[in-house]
């Protein structure tokens, strides 16, 4: 035997180390991998040869595979070995950790590891019942030297990160283990105690003196061990272990702080200590940290690590660098602190009554420190913590966090400035950000979100401090108004002197700018009237006015800044003609190049950004504008003459911002009048019979475009077509314009005086007119025959008529593309260059832009000529002969905008009379064939990624842009399906709040007491169909198509939708037919569509809980008139007749004991546990079984006896006379 076991180790120590070698080829290592894992699976030898290899005196590799197998046969074997084989295995294990390693300095840390998980699967299999000693052979372990005791501290966190923070057992140990830890907490954690003290002041008595390195580092590695099993117990014990002996641990951890070698391991102690919930009352000890003594350690370790922080690369050079460790405890302590300002705000002004701390400013200082460090990632760590103070009820008005407040907005005067980027060195945050951020681009999206944060607490702290804050803002807003522009180091590249997104000027504008705009939203609403600093702030207006700089990136700072005073300037209205006279220049903003070069990126969003703060403030304060009017329409009447560099865009905002003045005619005659002039080329232009012909055939709309022509890059695009494409886009901008904006009066009276009303409904509602709806009747009928032309451009004979050069002129455009694959667009572009877009992407712009255009008119005339667009003649007709025509060859990316833009918009703002004549005969065919299409779909998406496939795959080797198209192709499948399930769900469903459950413990005792399973108990949705989801109903073909559309959606491979759908649509649908007399096949059918689901779902938690609840509903609502669903049940794997029989008894007898809510979920999880699929990550793990012991905690009476027993033997371990700590 002996021989044999040698002969094996030599071969098994071969194959070990051929695995090992670097240079073995792949073949061979693959060969020594399979023979050790078989022998490992198959071999009566694994013990013996464990054992053997795990001698000391063979290298660490060999070692560890020896220990691996070991815990292989534990894990896998236990269950099968003789009694005495399993305590063999359990003294040969103990032997190893008190002899079987070397020192504490010079063992390998993957040695200790899996000799500590070895001894935790045993723990986990057989402690206490049969193992009642185990934590008194811990403790004697210890005492035989620092490398046991480090092992001891491993062993003891591995099981709790095992049974309580990854629960990796089954439920009955889980709770045997976790019961026998909690009633020994008080013991475990004075042991754990007196060993990190022993340990600490051994290391501190040792570490200066020398000769004594080598003790001294022993002691620190197992007080380092000790804080982190620590760490693994704060999470979870009872917050008495943690506040007990007057904070005492608290007071420790707080002084070890000052400990280089362990501060970062106690910090971490402490974060998960002061984070810890729990009731008020149980945390009320933590205010005892804001005492002087201890916010005197954090701030002198905060100070100490700070100065640490950064180092010299080498004596000789200047350049510096981060020094890591001691960067993360400036991390750890910063958190720290925010955990303490959490317990601070809840119990500050809650029930238990806390005073607001002495010295709150101490701690305030300190939190400021780190707000106003060089690292971006910690001024952004302390902003919830700030907003939470600024937003409290009691703290927010205490002197201290009032001036700190202001301080805050000093601060944030510097954090909002975009520095600190890692490839550069223009600020000491650079420094920290190489070590936070790979690349600038991850710096500057972090950047963008930080920002946003900040926003928000300059808003929480304008609130409590308005007026220092308009006085801040309004100092740096005149600071950059004098400050010459400064262009740094990376100028335009188009422009000489022209500033880049990174110059000094323009960081500077930026960060002042946001500021402004926090500033001013908060000023309005916490400050009267009479204490407005109108004068100030129209002083701060004129110079802003006056400012002239012809830098478009500043440019557009000053214009954000003139729309955030505006609120100021309407309460002085002669102000108003020089805002919008500053506004109209910009519009026409150019860098007065003499060539034709394309405009910058720069230039086009100043004049777009110029438009959109126009059309704000003629949407907000219209009626302040309304006295310009005039002067208004002549300036935008001399522009369009007179200015042939307006884009359509621009022209259109203008007409926009001018119809949003008319609505305050108030009268319906003049108003009419001023959109017919304002629109007369529009209609002339639509109507035209030359337009006519275009809209309405294919072949010549494309050429009329010139998608038919062969274009290289250097002839540019024939103009006429490029004219011709720029009048299309800006008919449908107009028309979008004023269907959008036209409106009646709000009032009633005034909407009566200004003739808008023509009569009143049945019910009594008035029924209004829009001024622009003859208009809008006379370019419908255009409108639609440009929707069919469009759908039928996809047709295979229009496809081919598109020239070379277009081919893919429908096709998603690239940036699309990469919005709906998720891939981040490179956004840091710093240098502006000119925007070149190629004739294929014009064109493609051109398609996707009037595709989505003509759906926007169409969805925003519902919403705005209400009555008068819904009593258009035929309408339903004339929507499907074009919206609806090819919808075969209209690709998904097409689909989406008619069913988000068009359809969504129609069903939100039809009035009920019209459900039957307009909505249904739209809905239900379209609802029919998207089911249809989505089926075909999703089916060849799931062929793609079945195990056919699979083989299929390693024939061909896939290109990378087949694969790109094939994720593309899936991605918008998913998007379209999300979109046709909305509308469904916007159609049939209205959403109710359901009440706030009472107390838990309650409800499962009132369940208990419930007569019959129909009440509806808490967890049934409480949704309901709305009035058009009524009216669908009453066409039996139109809601089945519903039903059967929402149910097969359950298993389409989107889980957003999954869950979506099987929370909120699928029982809602279903309910309101389970009354009248369903076919068996239907009831099956809809079942099985949900164990479906879960097959496909199941392993997601979220997905899995809604499909369980939605296949309970069902089972427990049908399952009394239909049979065939117990059929259906038995079918499933590995499902307990007797337990179904069971769950059917109680369900069917009226008089059977009704269990809780929980526990029938529960069960009925259990009993449909075999539908669940498992994540592809999940499907060839070999499976571990735990058994359970005999009970520990069930039967009261002799429960005590083997507690007692057990106690005595576990009590002892930590009794007085043992400790010798």
């Amino acid at each position: 035997m002996a021989d044999q076991v040698a002969a094996m180790c030599d071969q098994l120590i071969k194959a070990v180390n051929v695995m090992m070698d670097a240079e073995t080829s792949q073949i061979y290592r693959l060969e020594a991998l399979k023979f050790c894992e078989e022998f490992k699976e198959t071999s009566s030898f694994c013990v013996p040869c464990g054992l053997q290899l795990a001698d000391k005196a063979q290298p660490a590799v060999v070692r560890h595979f020896g220990l691996q197998m070991l815990e292989h046969i534990i894990k896998f074997r236990w269950n099968n070995m003789q009694q005495q084989e399993k305590v063999q295995l359990k003294e040969c294990a103990m032997q190893l950790l008190s002899n079987g390693t070397h020192s504490i300095l010079e063992e390998e840390s993957h040695i200790k590891d899996v000799l500590s998980r070895i001894i935790v699967e045993m723990i986990k299999r057989e402690w206490p019942q049969h193992w009642p000693d185990m934590l008194k052979e811990m403790e004697a372990l210890t005492s035989q030297g620092e490398a046991q005791t480090e092992l001891v501290m491993l062993i003891l966190l591995r099981l709790a990160e095992d049974v309580i923070t990854f629960q990796t057992l089954p439920t009955q140990r889980r709770r045997d283990i976790q019961q026998t830890l909690t009633q020994n907490m008080e013991s475990i954690f004075s042991f754990m105690m007196a060993i990190l003290q022993v340990n600490v002041e051994d290391y501190r008595k040792l570490k200066g003196s020398p000769g004594h390195e080598l003790q001294a580092r022993a002691h620190c590695r197992v007080a380092v061990a000790t804080l982190n099993t620590l760490a693994g117990y704060i999470d979870w014990v009872s917050l008495v272990h943690i506040t007990s002996g007057n904070c005492h641990l608290l007071e420790m951890l707080c002084l070890l702080l000052g400990e280089p070698e362990l501060q970062l391991e106690a910090a971490e102690c402490l974060l998960i200590a002061i984070s810890r919930k729990g009731k008020l009352e149980d945390r009320k000890p933590f205010m005892l940290l804001f005492d002087d003594v201890a916010i005197h350690y954090i701030l002198s370790a905060a100070q100490s690590a700070d100065g640490l922080a950064i180092c010299k690369k080498s004596a000789e050079s200047q350049a510096v660098e981060v020094v890591e460790r001691r960067y993360i405890f400036l991390k750890r302590l910063c958190q720290v602190l925010c955990a303490l300002g959490g317990q601070l705000c809840s119990l500050v002004g809650s029930d238990v009554e806390v005073e607001v701390p002495a010295n709150l400013s101490k701690y305030m200082e300190a939190f400021l420190a780190f707000t106003t460090h060089s690292s971006q990632f910690l001024k952004s760590s302390t902003l919830m913590s700030w907003g939470a103070l600024f937003r409290h009820e009691t703290l927010s008005k205490d002197a201290v966090v009032v001036e700190m407040a202001i301080k805050f907005l000093r601060a944030s005067m510097t954090n909002l400035v975009k520095t600190g980027f890692p490839s550069r060195g223009d600020n000491p945050s650079c420094e920290y950000s190489r070590v936070d951020f790979d690349s600038d681009e991850d710096f500057n999206s972090f950047f963008n979100s930080f920002r946003a944060q900040q926003g928000e607490v300059v808003r929480n702290a304008c609130r409590i401090v308005p007026l220092e804050a308009f006085q801040i803002a309004a100092e740096w807003l005149q600071y950059q108004i004098v400050s010459p522009i400064d262009t740094g180091d990376t100028t335009s590249k188009t422009a000489e002197g022209l500033c880049s997104l990174l110059s000094p000027s323009v960081v500077q504008w930026d960060a002042m700018t946001v500021f402004m705009e926090c500033m001013v939203a908060q000023i309005f609403k916490n400050l009267e009237e009479e204490k407005l600093p109108i004068d100030q702030s129209m002083e701060l207006l004129q110079a802003v006015l006056n400012y002239d700089t012809k830098d478009p990136l500043i440019l557009s700072c000053v214009l954000t800044n003139v729309s955030a005073l505006f609120p100021f300037a309407i309460r002085r209205q002669h102000f108003l003609p020089q805002v919008l006279y500053k506004l109209f220049n910009a519009i026409t903003f150019d860098l007065g190049q003499e060539n034709k070069a394309p405009r910058t990126r720069a230039v086009k969003s100043v004049r777009r950004h110029a438009c959109s703060s126009i059309i704000k403030i003629c949407r907000d304060y219209p009626q302040f504008i309304l006295p310009c009017f005039d002067m208004f329409y002549n300036h935008v009447k001399k522009l369009f003459s007179g200015d042939p560099t307006l884009t359509h865009m621009e022209k259109c905002s203008l007409m926009e911002a001018l119809v949003l003045i008319s609505n305050q005619f108030k009268d319906f005659a003049k108003q009419k009048a001023f959109l017919d002039e304002l629109m007369a080329s529009v209609v002339a232009e639509w109507t035209s019979e030359e337009m006519r012909h275009v809209l309405s055939n294919p072949v010549v709309f494309l050429s009329f475009v010139g998608a038919d022509q062969v274009v290289t890059e250097q002839s540019k695009d024939a103009d006429t077509a490029g004219l011709n494409r720029g009048r299309l886009s800006f008919c449908l901008y107009a028309m979008l314009g004023v269907v959008k904006r036209a409106r009646w009066p709000a009032d009633l009276e005034e909407a009566k005086a200004g003739s808008f009303v023509v009569g009143y409904t049945p019910a009594g509602a008035p029924i209004y007119r829009n001024p622009c709806t003859a208009q809008f009747l006379v370019l419908l009928p255009n409108l639609l025959s440009l929707i069919r032309t469009q759908n039928s451009l996809f047709t295979p004979e229009n496809m081919a008529r598109l020239s070379e050069t277009f081919s893919r002129a429908h096709e998603v455009m690239d940036a699309e593309k990469n919005v709906v694959l998720g891939l981040s667009q490179h956004l840091l572009d710093i240098y502006d260059s000119p925007v070149y877009r190629t004739n294929l992407e014009r064109m493609q712009g051109f398609f996707t832009t009037l595709y989505d255009n003509c759906f926007h008119v169409l969805g925003n005339a519902g919403l705005s000529l209400q009555q008068e667009f819904y009593t258009i003649e035929r309408l339903a007709e004339e929507i499907t002969g074009s919206a609806f025509v090819s919808l075969d060859h209209v690709p998904d990316h097409r689909l989406r905008p008619m069913i988000r833009v068009f359809l969504r918009l129609l069903v939100l703002s039809c009035p009920q009379e019209y459900y039957d004549s307009l909505l249904c005969p739209l809905l239900g065919p379209l609802f029919a064939y998207m089911l249809q299409r989505l089926n075909v779909k999703w089916q060849v998406i799931n062929q793609r990624t079945s195990v056919n496939g699979e083989e299929e795959e390693e024939q061909v080797v896939c290109q990378d842009s087949q694969v790109t198209q094939e994720m593309l192709e899936e991605q918008l499948a998913r998007l379209l399906t999300r979109e046709v399930l909305d509308l469904l769900t916007v159609s049939c469903i209205s959403r109710k709040v359901p009440e706030p459950a009472a107390n838990k413990e309650e409800i499962d005792e009132e369940d208990m007491m419930m007569d019959s399973v129909q009440t509806a108990s808490p967890s049934q949705p409480t949704d309901e169909l709305t009035e058009l989801g009524k009216c669908l109903m009453k066409h039996e073909n139109i809601y089945m198509t519903l039903l059967t559309l929402s149910f097969t959606s359950l298993s389409w491979k989107d889980t957003t939708n999954c869950h979506r759908t099987a929370s909120m649509v699928c029982w809602t649908l279903l309910r309101q037919v389970i009354g009248g007399n369903l076919l068996p096949e239907a009831v099956t059918w809809f079942y099985t569509s949900v164990l479906r689901g879960l097959q496909v779902h199941g392993q997601h938690e979220v997905c899995n809980s809604t499909l369980s609840q939605l296949a309970m509903h069902i089972y427990e609502n049908l399952r009394p008139r239909y049979m065939e669903l117990g059929a259906v049940m038995t079918q499933i794997p590995n499902i307990s007749v007797e337990a179904l029989d069971q769950y059917d008894h109680r369900l069917m007898d009226p008089n059977a004991q009704k269990a809780g809510d929980k526990k029938r979920k529960d069960q009925f999880k259990k009993l449909i546990a075999g539908t669940v699929g498992k994540a592809l990550c999940q499907q060839f793990r070999k499976e571990v079984h735990i058994r359970n012991l005999p009970s520990l905690f069930k039967k009261p009476k002799p429960d005590k006896d083997l507690q007692n027993s057990e106690a005595l033997g576990l009590a002892a371990l930590f009794s007085p006379e043992n400790n010798a700590l």
